[in-house]
C-alpha cells in the first residue's frame, strides 16, 4: 500500500512538473487536487511542445509508461498527428537485470541451471528491453541459440501501473470532455491485453514458428527456428542468427548488399504477409530486422522478436484492397462505398458526404510524385477522416498501419527513389484477382469439398423426411387419400434417389473439373 501511494504520488508530480495536466484536461475546470499541487509547481516551465513534454514525462516514468506511449504513437486516428509524431521517438532504454536472476528464472522454468542444459551459457546479456533481455548459449551438440528470458517481477509491475493508469483514465474520462474523445479506458484495456500477450514467451515462439513456416520456401525473409524443449512461459530459445542491422547502412553498403533490391524487398515480404498470409510481424522496427551476412543466405532479411503480430481475415483483406486500389484510382466513392458496406461506418452514413470527405483528406496527396506517395499516410487520412463519422477503426488495421509507416521507412531509408506502389500493385491485383477469378471459385470449392462430401449423402433423408412430413395424414382420412399418401412416399423415395445420385454425378464432374484445372495450373 506505501508502495503504491509513493507511485501515486511520483506520477501526480510528474504529470504536474511537465504541465500534462494543461495537456489532457485543456477543456475541463481541474480537480481541487491538481490545482494545489499546480500551485506548488508554480516554477514548472511549459516552453516545451505538449507533445516533447509527454514523451519526457512518460521516459521519467518509466519503462512501462515508455510502452504505453509507444502504444498511443499507433493511435493516429485518436492523437493529434504532433503528440504522435513524438510518441513515435520513445525507445526502450532498460538497464540490464542481473544475471544471476536470469540463471535463476532458467533454472525455475527448465527445471535445470544454464550449465546442465547448455554446452556454453554466456552470462553477460547481448541485448536488454522492458520485458525480457537476450543471452548467447550453445546446444550441447554445439548448435548456437539465444536465450529470451523474461525480466523478473514484470508481471507484478505491469499490474501495478496498469491499475494506476485505469484511474488515470477514468479521471480524464470524467474531467475532460477532449480527453474522453480519446477513449482513455478503452485505449488502456488494449495495452492492458498487448502487454499480457508479450509476456507470454510460448506465445512469441508459437508466432515466430508460423511465420517461419509461411516462409519457409521463399528466397526473401528467414525467421529462426525455436527449440520447443527448451522454451516455456518465462523462458524461449531459438535459433542464433548472423548479421547485421538494418539500420546500420554504410554497414550494409561496404558489405556488398543491394539497397535497392533490398528495399523492394521489404515491400514485398509486407504485403505477402498481409495478403496472402493474413498474418503479419506488427513489430518491424529497424531493432527487431537483421540483413544476412550468410554466403549462403546473404542480403536476406532476418526477422527477430514476434511478440506482437497482427492477424487479418479475408474480409479485411478485401476491405485493405478495395480501398488501396480505389485510392491510387481516385475513385473515392468506392472507398467511401467499402467503409459502409464494411459496417465500419453507421449505415445511416451519406455516401456522398463521406466521398467528399475522403477526397479533400486525399487529393492532395497526387499533388505528390507517385514514388513518394505514403501508403500509410493513405491509410493514416482515412482513419483520422473517419473519427468525423463515428466509424471504429478495428484494432487489427491499426496494427498494420503502424507496421506499414515502419516498412516505409525504413524502404525510403535504404532507397530514397523507392516507388512502393509499383511494388506492391502487382501483389494487389492478384490478389484481387485470386479472390474474384475462377482461380479463386475453384480454391473455395476445393476448401469447401469436404463440407459438400458431408452433406450430400444426407439430401435424400433430409429432403424424404420434409416431404414426409409435410404429407402426414390427419387420423381417419378415406382410403383414397391413404393411396395417394402412399403413393407421394414412393414419389419420394424415387426422388431421394434421382437427388443422391445425380447429386453425386454433379459433384464428381465438378470435382473432376478442379482436379483438372489445378493440374493444369502447376
Amino acid at each position: 500500500m506505501i508502495t503504491r501511494t509513493l507511485r501515486v504520488v511520483k506520477i501526480l508530480s510528474v504529470v504536474l512538473r511537465f504541465g500534462l495536466d494543461e495537456i489532457v484536461l485543456s477543456s475541463a475546470r481541474r480537480p481541487i487536487p491538481l490545482r494545489l499541487m499546480a500551485i506548488v509547481f508554480f516554477w514548472r516551465d511549459l516552453s516545451a511542445a505538449r507533445g516533447v513534454r509527454l514523451r519526457r514525462a512518460l521516459e521519467e516514468l518509466g519503462p512501462i509508461f515508455v510502452k504505453f506511449g509507444q502504444l498511443l504513437s499507433t493511435r493516429r486516428d485518436l492523437m493529434p498527428p504532433d503528440i504522435a509524431d513524438e510518441l513515435a521517438l520513445l525507445q526502450d532504454r532498460v538497464p540490464p537485470f542481473a544475471s544471476d536472476l536470469a540463471v535463476a528464472e532458467i533454472t525455475r522454468a527448465l527445471g535445470a541451471p544454464p550449465d546442465q542444459l547448455f554446452g556454453s551459457f554466456q552470462r553477460e546479456p547481448v541485448a536488454s528491453a522492458s520485458v525480457a533481455q537476450v543471452h548467447f548459449a550453445t546446444l550441447k551438440d554445439g548448435t548456437e541459440v539465444a536465450v529470451k528470458v523474461l525480466r523478473p517481477g514484470i508481471l507484478r509491475a505491469i499490474e501495478s501501473d496498469i491499475a494506476l493508469m485505469r484511474i488515470i483514465a477514468t479521471w480524464v474520462h470524467r474531467w475532460s470532455e477532449d480527453g474522453r474523445r480519446l477513449r482513455p479506458r478503452e485505449v488502456v484495456a488494449e495495452f492492458d491485453k498487448y502487454l499480457h500477450d508479450e509476456l507470454d514467451l510460448m506465445r512469441e515462439a508459437a508466432n515466430g514458428s508460423q511465420l517461419r513456416r509461411n516462409f519457409e520456401q521463399s528466397a526473401l525473409l528467414l525467421v529462426p527456428q525455436m527449440y520447443w524443449d527448451y522454451c516455456a512461459e518465462s523462458v524461449i530459445v531459438m535459433e542464433r542468427m548472423h548479421g547485421i542491422p538494418i539500420s546500420q547502412i554504410d554497414k550494409l553498403r561496404e558489405a556488398g548488399v543491394d539497397l535497392q533490391k533490398l528495399s523492394r524487398d521489404g515491400v514485398e515480404i509486407f504485403f505477402t504477409q498481409v495478403f496472402r498470409h493474413g498474418f503479419f510481424h506488427a513489430d518491424m522496427h529497424p531493432g527487431n530486422i537483421l540483413v544476412s551476412t550468410d554466403p549462403a543466405t546473404f542480403g536476406r532479411y532476418i526477422a527477430l522478436d514476434f511478440g506482437i503480430v497482427g492477424t487479418l481475415t479475408d474480409f479485411d483483406k478485401d476491405y485493405l484492397s478495395q480501398n488501396f486500389l480505389a485510392f491510387f484510382r481516385r475513385d473515392y466513392r468506392r472507398v467511401a462505398q467499402a467503409h459502409i458496406e464494411s459496417g465500419w461506418a453507421p449505415p445511416e452514413t451519406r455516401v456522398d458526404e463521406l466521398e467528399a470527405a475522403v477526397r479533400a483528406c486525399c487529393e492532395p496527396i497526387f499533388n505528390k510524385p507517385l514514388a513518394e506517395i505514403s501508403f500509410g499516410q493513405v491509410l493514416l487520412r482515412l482513419f483520422q477522416t473517419s473519427r468525423r463519422f463515428n466509424i471504429e477503426v478495428q484494432p487489427q488495421l491499426v496494427l498494420l498501419q503502424k507496421t506499414l509507416l515502419n516498412i516505409e521507412g525504413l524502404g525510403r531509408q535504404l532507397d530514397p527513389n523507392l516507388d512502393l506502389w509499383q511494388t506492391a500493385k502487382p501483389i494487389l491485383e492478384q490478389w484481387v484477382k485470386e479472390q474474384i477469378g475462377w482461380r479463386g471459385f475453384f480454391d473455395k470449392i476445393k476448401a469447401e469439398a469436404p463440407q459438400y462430401a458431408q452433406i450430400l449423402p444426407t439430401l435424400p433423408r433430409l429432403l424424404q423426411q420434409s416431404l414426409s412430413s409435410r404429407a402426414e395424414p390427419p387420423p381417419d382420412h378415406s382410403g383414397l387419400l391413404k393411396r395417394l399418401i402412399a403413393e407421394q412416399r414412393r414419389t419420394n423415395l424415387l426422388l431421394g434417389v434421382i437427388v443422391y445420385f445425380g447429386g453425386g454425378l454433379l459433384a464428381g464432374i465438378l470435382l473432376v473439373q478442379l482436379l483438372i484445372r489445378l493440374h493444369g495450373g502447376d
